[in-house]
């Protein structure tokens, strides 16, 4: 079985000196590469804060994930990477109301990204 790389313009394509893949499917299992708050049409940092930037990072692993033929109910777990601890609640609150019951496995840790990103979401789903 091969690996197959996922990419769709729906979602921002990876900077040029960064070596990575949207995404990778080996038949039935797609994993998403961490997604930022880059909007894809214009290629730019959503505006806003924490909750702007959960938005926008769903919406392009979304994005991937329905390249494939997929969808939310597919994922198994998402890991959620955020700056500050203190903007979880707030992250939380559209991870909720985006992603939905019944809620998949997920991560969230706290990490250095760089200057103007607050958030960075990957998936793992399994596709029928």
């Amino acid at each position: 079985m091969s690996r197959t790389v996922v990419s769709t313009d729906a979602a921002p394509k990876p900077p040029a000196n960064i070596p990575l893949s949207q995404g990778v499917r080996k038949g039935n299992i797609l994993q998403v590469s961490g997604q930022t708050a880059v909007d894809p049409a214009t290629g730019k940092v959503v505006d806003g804060g924490v909750a702007e930037q959960t938005e926008q990072c769903l919406r392009n692993v979304i994005a991937i994930i329905e390249a494939e033929g997929g969808s939310l109910q597919d994922v198994l777990m998402l890991r959620v990477y955020l700056t500050d601890t203190s903007q979880f609640a707030e992250m939380n609150e559209v991870y909720a109301r985006v992603v939905g019951e019944p809620f998949p496995a997920r991560t969230t840790v706290y990490v250095g990204l760089p200057a103007g990103l607050l958030c960075e979401i990957d998936a793992l789903a399994v596709l029928d």
